[in-house]
């Protein structure tokens, strides 16, 4: 069997949300809100979101993020920049950042530019050496450390505890990493029996994530995480042992 370890927390910690920090760079660039919020599902925050909360205030003369802005532009406000800041930041529910929500978190961006703006940025880290990189997720982004830093993260969150994977949990993650995405159902349909509590496990133990695809947004998809990747030792699904036989991942 292999050993879990379990992630260090369970969620993530309260803070600034995605709408919050897109409406802060769209103040300091003198434009209006982003063309989009965030659903009230997924930040917590009110259907008209945090940027007409604060309508309900006393407005004030000068707000406080152009005036900083003026006075240090050691970190200028554009695509790239804020790309970078939304990465950082990230969803309140770990789901990776898509190209089209950041487009819609942005001004005259769009979509299809995104993945240039984060090859230059994952060059520009190249290039400096830092300890993290922009990776693809899905459909979507993250910003991870990269592989010689990651035991140093483990050392941080103190000693990991190990969970035993049963034979069952991994022959979900095997049927999950060969054929994703696939739904709750499917993955019963191979089996041959209900396999919902094993899925929610897998997904706490952050083994497996959930998509939901516009359109079908009632009906998760499965997919392999990073996390996975590291517990078998693979760089990528790749990376994954076939046979002749075997189909794509």
């Amino acid at each position: 069997m292999a050993s879990s370890p379990d992630p260090p927390f369970e969620s993530q910690p309260p803070g600034i949300s995605l709408d919050e920090l897109a409406a802060a760079f769209a103040q300091v660039m003198g434009g209006p809100p982003p063309r989009t919020a965030e659903p009230a599902a997924e930040s917590g925050a009110p259907a008209d979101g945090p940027v007409a909360a604060v309508g309900s205030t006393p407005p004030v003369a000068e707000p406080t993020l152009p005036k900083a802005a003026e006075e240090d532009d050691s970190c200028p406000v554009n695509p790239r920049t804020i790309l970078e800041a939304m990465l950082f930041v990230g969803n309140r529910d770990n789901r990776p950042l898509s190209a089209a929500r950041a487009a819609d978190l942005m001004r005259d961006v769009e979509p299809d530019e995104i993945p240039s703006l984060v090859g230059e940025l994952n060059r520009s880290y190249a290039a400096r050496r830092a300890p993290y990189r922009i990776i693809g997720e899905g459909d979507g982004y993250r910003l991870t450390l990269v592989r010689e830093c990651q035991s140093l993260r483990d050392r941080f969150y103190g000693r990991i505890r190990e969970a035993r994977l049963s034979q069952v949990a991994i022959d979900v993650l095997a049927l999950v990493a060969y054929q994703q995405p696939l739904t709750g159902e499917k993955i019963g349909q191979l089996r041959g029996r209900p396999s919902n509590h094993v899925l929610a496990h897998l997904v706490r133990r952050g083994l497996l994530r959930i998509e939901r695809p516009e359109g079908k947004r009632r009906t998760p998809h499965y997919y392999t995480t990073d996390r996975f990747l590291r517990l078998f030792n693979l760089q990528s699904l790749d990376d994954l042992p076939r046979s002749e036989d075997a189909g794509p991942p």
